[in-house]
């Protein structure tokens, strides 16, 4: 930490995107001259294991100690299975959705994941943004636009989700994966997507709500990042959105929870929930939540995010602290891979 200055710690806090067949000119300039020390791979991909491989290798030889002080990137995807896998072609297994998922025996699920993950390894992929811990109620799928009617859900009980989205997860760490649990507190009880609609809303979830209890069971199992929901929870804070919350972040997935891992938003960039809040805005609102990773898959909002988080940081001496407790998470997570 000490040898980072406090733009490049800053720049901890960020994860922008590039294209995964290529690395974008404006990614590798997000890393240059904004300090961001993590990417993530998205879109879609049918180049196989070993283009992206490469794809991996331009993005981290793009790192030295005038970019992020020669701290490695974490790479990230989006390889939960079904319509949400950016990774596909030679190498690449084609992933089954998650209620398919389910319907294997755990044990099987685990060693099929296990496999789904070496072949991120072998690719140069650090983080697999998964798996989806959202509790969809049964017959609620085709009302539930971000969810259950993608089939992305493992289950229309805490139980049944619990049971395979941990087994997802242990695959994936058996290969050496970060899974990212998501999207906290969960987002199986709305209607619209936060990704295409603004003024998402849960009317029904509570701070000690059952649908809690898969990410819990996932956070006593060792899960390193938990992915905050941007939907507005009315029954716990109705004022803001989940990842723009202290009550959420702080006092539920760090107090309640008892989370001490990387708190990473949903995109910031793009998604019409947060629409109405400026780029910077969102940035500074989320830190001061209590969240440590900024997910901004836009490369070119990434100067207006750093700029207003390195400029709050400069100005209040409390949110400087949270700045290098969160980048401190960060390098910590980063110093356990290397």
């Amino acid at each position: 930490m000490d040898r980072l200055s406090l733009p490049q710690q800053v720049g901890q806090l960020f994860m922008t995107g590039t294209e995964a067949a290529n690395a974008d000119r404006a990614t590798i300039d997000a890393i240059r001259r904004h300090h961001v020390g993590n990417v993530m791979l998205r879109g879609r991909s049918d180049a196989g294991v070993g283009a992206t491989a490469r794809v991996v290798d331009t993005l981290r030889g793009t790192v030295d100690r005038a970019s992020t002080g020669g701290t490695a990137l974490l790479v990230a995807t989006d390889q939960e299975g079904g319509l949400v896998q950016v990774l596909s072609g030679p190498g690449f297994s084609t992933i089954p959705r998650a209620t398919q998922q389910a319907e294997l025996r755990p044990a099987r699920l685990t060693r099929s994941a296990r496999t789904w993950g070496q072949e991120l390894v072998d690719a140069g992929v650090d983080v697999n943004l998964a798996p989806v811990l959202d509790t969809v109620p049964e017959g609620n799928a085709a009302a539930n636009e971000p969810i259950g009617a993608f089939g992305r859900q493992y289950g229309s009980t805490p139980a049944a989700v619990t049971r395979s989205g941990l087994a997802f997860q242990r695959g994936m760490a058996r290969a050496g994966i970060l899974v990212v649990p998501k999207h906290f507190p969960g987002l199986g009880r709305v209607r619209g997507n936060t990704d295409t609609s603004a003024s998402v809303r849960d009317t029904v979830t509570t701070r000690d709500d059952p649908s809690l209890r898969p990410f819990a069971a996932s956070i006593d199992a060792g899960a390193p990042l938990v992915m905050m929901s941007s939907a507005v929870y009315d029954r716990i804070d109705p004022r803001r959105p989940a990842a723009f919350s202290p009550r959420i972040v702080t006092g539920m997935l760090r107090g309640d929870l008892g989370f001490d891992g990387v708190v990473i938003s949903d995109d910031m960039s793009a998604a019409a929930q947060v629409d109405r809040w400026s780029p910077a805005e969102r940035a500074v609102r989320f830190v001061r939540a209590g969240g440590d990773l900024v997910l901004a898959i836009d490369p070119g909002q990434m100067d207006a995010m750093t700029s207003a988080v390195l400029r709050e940081a400069r100005r209040d001496p409390a949110f400087r602290t949270r700045v290098r407790e969160s980048a401190g998470r960060i390098l910590r997570l980063k110093a356990a891979r290397s």
